[in-house]
């Protein structure tokens, strides 16, 4: 059997709630997804990948719309050496100066210092209210990654 996770993260890969607001917000998140098997908020010191799991479709540029998976994990590498703290690239297609954070990926992804997170959920995701309720909580705006393992 496989397993489902619906994660959230800041927008901002360098945000991080309060300690208040991220329990707040794990209640919040319970009281959504009742039949979840957990609700887990995780912080990070450094700046982390977070993936779509089995979910992962591929990447396009934002600005010319080409494939970036021909230079998507080279520039990834590049990232990883300065602990993701410099996101910023210039694609190989256009040449257009972009963030790995703000790519076109095909199943959402993030890069981020927190990340609110619901173990098979047993839904498909939050609605536009309960994404608001659930930003409002943590300070800041998110982003739904949903994941497949």
């Amino acid at each position: 059997m496989s397993d489902n996770s619906l994660r959230y993260v800041p927008t901002n890969p360098l945000y991080q709630p309060s300690a208040t607001a991220a329990r707040d917000a794990e209640v919040a998140l319970k009281a959504m997804f009742p039949a979840a098997e957990a609700i887990v908020a995780r912080f990070s010191e450094e700046i982390v990948f977070i993936d779509a799991g089995g979910n992962w479709d591929g990447v396009r540029c934002p600005a010319c719309g080409a494939d970036a998976e021909s230079w998507w994990s080279d520039a990834m590498d590049v990232a990883a050496e300065s602990k993701f703290r410099d996101l910023n690239t210039s694609t190989r297609c256009c040449g257009a100066n972009v963030s790995l954070n703000d790519l076109d990926y095909r199943w959402p992804v993030a890069f981020g210092r927190f990340v609110l997170e619901a173990f098979n959920p047993n839904a498909a995701g939050l609605s536009a209210a309960q994404l608001h309720v659930l930003s409002t909580a943590l300070g800041c705006e998110l982003r739904e990654v949903k994941v497949h393992i």
